[in-house]
């Protein structure tokens, strides 16, 4: 019996995109904005992480716009954020400053405190 045709396998991948990510792929999206934004970074360390902690401990785990309860996991409404009450945009001194931080829920940070940025031009 002859041997059957098999289909080749391809030899050409997707190229990457050369205008950013794809609409839609958050994944993608993330990484150009690390990548551009590399003290996004921070975000992701222990020290972070204390910070963080401490925050929510000295609000005890309610939002201190609205005074809802902190005990969300994201992406929950109720879910803890700690907002930079004045935007940092990478400078260390404000990033890691106690004093500029609030501990505030999702929804308020994802709703009014998005819209006041904008309306401010940050």
């Amino acid at each position: 019996m002859p041997p059957r045709l098999t289909a080749m396998p391809p030899r050409l991948a997707a190229p990457a995109p050369r205008i950013g990510a794809v609409p839609g792929d958050a994944r993608a999206q993330d990484r150009e904005r690390d990548r551009v934004k590399p003290w996004r970074a921070w975000y992701r360390t222990a020290r972070w992480s204390r910070l963080r902690r401490k925050i929510l401990a000295r609000a005890g785990y309610v939002c201190e716009q609205t005074g809802v309860a902190l005990v969300g996991r994201a992406p929950a409404p109720d879910s803890a954020v700690i907002d930079h009450i004045r935007p940092h945009r990478g400078d260390p001194a404000l990033f890691w400053d106690e004093d500029n931080l609030q501990a505030v829920s999702k929804a308020w940070h994802d709703g009014a405190k998005q819209r006041a940025e904008r309306a401010a031009g940050d």
